[in-house]
């Protein structure tokens, strides 16, 4: 069975959380708002996602998407931007090879050595098309989306 790469973005805050919430949505390196990380599809993933599906929406994103996000929000430790020198220098030939390994789970975000597991988004262009208070299947934002998480995530870019 071929895993497939999902891409979880945090769009709502902290207040009122309850502490196995707050605790999950830290496990899964999103533990501030407009903040995005790529996770694998296994189960301990999905329990977790959807434990914390009130504060966040998910989906699987598209080669594009992955390497969109690793030039314009990818980070090296020190808040500095990720270049392709450095990404030479860990054994890659460029971003697209990076976002392909990590499209098809091949290699894990988190297990790169000297990359930020996670990425600092803007807000999205022309904000949330609907409320971020209500599930994505029923007039909001929020829960699994599907293929529609590579629209909103360039917008966040």
């Amino acid at each position: 069975m071929e895993k497939k790469s999902l891409l979880a973005i945090r769009i709502r805050g902290t207040v009122n959380v309850s502490q196995r919430v707050e605790d999950t949505l830290r496990m899964l390196r999103i533990d501030r708002n407009n903040y995005a990380t790529l996770l694998d599809d296994r189960p301990d993933y999905a329990g977790m996602l959807q434990r914390a599906k009130d504060w966040i929406t998910w989906g699987e994103p598209d080669l594009e998407t992955i390497k969109i996000m690793l030039e314009k929000r990818g980070e090296a430790p020190g808040g500095v931007k990720l270049k392709e020198e450095y990404l030479k220098e860990l054994g890659f030939e460029g971003f697209s090879q990076l976002a392909e390994k990590l499209h098809s789970c091949e290699m894990d975000i988190n297990k790169l050595e000297g990359v930020k597991p996670f990425f600092r988004l803007h807000p999205p262009k022309k904000g949330f098309k609907r409320s971020v208070k209500r599930p994505y299947g029923n007039k909001g934002e929020l829960g699994y989306r599907g293929e529609a998480i590579n629209e909103l995530a360039r917008r966040m870019c």
